[in-house]
């Protein structure tokens, strides 16, 4: 449904986006993320068609996104990170205006609103003017607007920026929803709501793709033993007698490094007798019954035993390190720049 090929797009010497080639099929939810700067929001506008690349080639359900501007931004749900929406128009009359814009037939345009009213939970709002609503409800007409030409591509940009936790959770299962009629390509800071809600995960940084897969692919390459983490909380009696156990665990077999946690290093936490020591596997196992038996065994009392897989932040960072820091300031600077020109146009 997206084919990426050669992509580049440049702000005077600065590259956004550098020679960036990748597929989304037909029922995929990408997730696309990437440090500020990255280049993740100049690629959403070049593939929405908002933006001119300097090089490449997109292709939306298979029309070139230059030569074949309206049909393949017919095929296109877009939700840009700042949704620019009239605040004097209400809720059904804007959405009218947009299925009429995006040439829906006319005597389409009321089911078609009447839809998208439903699937965003908003019916109820119809009638009340845009600029009255709270910031969770205006994301909603944001993407019932992304949503109303029933596209067969959705490009979301930041669609739970500025939302609270429940809110997040309803954009969340609304998302998933889609995801049964929709090819969906989302960009989002909020990792747990991408590995929840996403079957594929693209990694951009220094505007190139570093990384791709399912969220178990990219932890098996990132380097993170699979089991992540292990817990141990143990009773010693001093800082003295702490050392003596981390020195115990580091010279363990299953174990490829061990460390007093941070929060047991402050004095308040010495006091209380316990620490907590963090355990890095020496092989993709679980190594906790052995460590279990060495606590019995060296007559540690134990209080927690704990597994800690390593989480998307852990494996999203681990990919951006690998690339050496560059300027990247003015490609920052110029996509506020592009924000701000997509509300004031």
């Amino acid at each position: 449904m997206i084919s990426v090929q050669g992509l580049t797009k440049s702000y005077g010497a600065t590259d956004a986006v550098r020679d960036l080639s990748f597929s989304v099929d037909r029922g995929e939810v990408i997730g696309f993320l990437g440090p500020n700067g990255a280049g993740k929001s100049t690629t959403m506008k070049i593939l929405s068609g908002y933006l001119p690349a300097d090089a490449g080639e997109v292709r939306i359900a298979g029309f070139d996104i230059l030569s074949q501007s309206l049909k393949a931004r017919s095929r296109i749900g877009y939700l840009p990170e700042n949704v620019p929406l009239y605040p004097e128009m209400r809720v059904g009359e804007y959405l009218r205006y947009r299925a009429a814009l995006k040439g829906v037939r006319s005597r389409r345009i009321a089911e078609k609103v009447e839809d998208a009213l439903e699937l965003c939970s908003i019916t109820h709002v119809r009638n009340q003017l845009i600029g009255t609503l709270s910031k969770g409800y205006r994301q909603r007409v944001g993407l019932a607007d992304a949503l109303v030409n029933e596209p067969d591509i959705l490009i979301l940009d930041e669609p739970t920026i500025g939302l609270d936790p429940g809110q997040i959770r309803e954009v969340r299962e609304l998302i998933k929803g889609l995801a049964k009629r929709h090819t969906i390509l989302l960009s989002s800071h909020i990792l747990s709501e991408v590995e929840m809600t996403c079957s594929r995960i693209l990694i951009i940084n220094k505007g190139r793709i570093v990384a791709t897969g399912t969220p178990a692919e990219l932890r098996e390459r990132s380097g993170i033993p699979l089991s992540g983490s292990v817990r141990m909380e143990i009773q010693t009696a001093n800082r003295q007698a702490a050392e003596a156990v981390l020195t115990t665990l580091q010279s363990l077999e299953e174990v490829a490094s061990a460390a007093i946690a941070e929060e047991s290093l402050s004095s308040a936490s010495s006091a209380s007798g316990w620490t907590r020591f963090e355990i890095i596997p020496s092989s993709s196992g679980d190594p906790r019954p052995e460590l279990f038996e060495e606590a019995v065994r060296r007559g540690w009392k134990l209080r927690e035993l704990s597994g800690h897989e390593s989480s998307l932040e852990e494996i999203f960072t681990s990919f951006v390190n690998r690339i050496p820091a560059t300027t990247e300031s003015k490609t920052e600077q110029q996509e506020h720049q592009d924000r701000q020109e997509a509300i004031n146009p």
